[in-house]
């Protein structure tokens, strides 16, 4: 595996080891001493991966190291007027109403590339995800889960709300009354229940957690990738509100792109 071209510090700060391996990028959240605590440093570092990746990588994989995936919020954000330089809640708070909006903004940044259709990205989930460590899986278009899985959106409970993407996401994925639930009360989300639901495609002892999503990663990588790129892009405009007319319209654009890439023009 080689690292891509990104500052290493950057990554040391974000507390994330980056590899590529051909057309597969993995992200590993590695601070698990403390759960993969997740801080605007992370969400800097995910922000500027997305935007260095190699054209050629076509599948984008998230895992924790250690026992959790990641348990939320590094607790630092919510006492410390900043954090290496980057302000916490304190500091947001304290901002005038366009700086604070422009910084979350920012942080959202680090979570809405991995819904990108040029690539497929897939977290594999184990032990705790919750808080940003829910909303970073929910940011990618698939989860495979270990069964010791603990999904929680506990922003609410914490007088606060999930501001990292994960609202919408978790609407699609579960429903609106399920999604209320979720969040309102705080309440664990299992393995069972998250296949159940649509969190995740499918649920795996832990030890066999990495094999899963090698093999999803190759089921993923068999479509030529122009056909996978368009189809992801189709999908995602219905996903994103496109009706049928608009929807059909833009599977008659995507497959003449496909047809006319196939048969070059006479000249």
């Amino acid at each position: 595996m080689t690292t891509a071209v990104m500052d290493p510090g950057l990554l040391e700060r974000g507390g994330l080891v980056l590899d590529v391996d051909g057309p597969r990028a993995t992200i590993r959240l590695a601070r698990p001493e403390v759960l993969n605590a997740q801080m605007p440093a992370t969400w800097e570092a995910l922000r500027s991966i997305g935007e260095a990746l190699p054209d050629e990588v076509r599948v984008v994989v998230v895992r924790g190291e250690g026992r959790a995936f990641s348990a939320g919020l590094d607790k630092r954000f919510f006492t410390a007027q900043e954090i290496d330089g980057t302000p916490g809640i304190a500091g947001i708070a304290s901002m005038p109403d366009r700086e604070a909006d422009a910084v979350i903004a920012g942080f959202q940044a680090g979570f809405s590339w991995l819904r990108h259709p040029a690539r497929v990205t897939v977290a594999g989930v184990q032990g705790h995800a919750i808080g940003a460590g829910f909303q970073l899986a929910l940011a990618c278009d698939l989860r495979v889960v270990a069964d010791d899985v603990q999904f929680c959106m506990a922003e609410t409970s914490l007088g606060i709300v999930p501001d990292l993407g994960g609202t919408h996401p978790l609407v699609h994925a579960v429903g609106y009354a399920r999604a209320v639930e979720i969040c309102l009360t705080g309440r664990r989300v299992g393995a069972e229940e998250a296949v159940a639901s649509g969190l995740a495609l499918r649920a795996v002892p832990v030890a066999e957690l990495d094999a899963e999503v090698d093999a999803l990663v190759s089921a993923l990588l068999t479509a030529p990738p122009g056909a996978a790129t368009e189809t992801l892009g189709l999908l995602s405009g219905v996903a994103e509100g496109l009706d049928s007319a608009d929807a059909l319209a833009a599977e008659r654009a995507a497959q003449l792109r496909l047809l006319r890439a196939m048969v070059p023009a006479e000249s």
